[in-house]
């Protein structure tokens, strides 16, 4: 709909016609809200409603990077908890290490990382204990 309304049509008759021929080619037929309920709109209006269902939309975080790599620290460690194999361990603990390495040498941005590398030995002692008290 890039053409220009032409002189002599009202505005609403044009604008009815274009709807009409759209439903007519099936531009309507496949729009992702079909059939279902609009949003709530009692909500207070939101300046950034838009900002926020895109991030939302697309999964995005907005946390520091700093703090979303103690999240993914948190996150090995509860992989390591499922893990099935020592190989599986070594694997997870040394991709974090490597990460939490390259994170302490370089300032960071946001606050402090507060991590050091694990110690995969001592991880593997305590996921060993673990596995065997199951």
């Amino acid at each position: 709909m890039t053409e220009r309304k032409p002189p002599g049509i009202s505005f609403e008759s044009w604008v009815d016609r274009q709807i009409r021929e759209a439903t007519e080619r099936g531009d309507f037929a496949h729009l992702s809200g079909l059939g279902k309920p609009l949003p709530d709109d009692t909500a207070p209006y939101d300046e950034l409603w838009w900002v926020k269902g895109k991030i939302h939309r697309e999964g995005l975080a907005a946390l520091p990077p700093t703090l979303a790599l103690r999240k993914e620290a948190e996150d090995a460690l509860e992989a390591v908890g499922r893990a099935v194999s020592e190989a599986q361990v070594r694997r997870i603990l040394t991709e974090i290490n490597e990460k939490i390495t390259a994170t302490v040498r370089r300032p960071p941005p946001g606050p402090p990382l507060n991590l050091k590398p694990f110690d995969v030995e001592a991880v593997l002692t305590d996921w060993r204990t673990t596995r065997d008290q199951r």
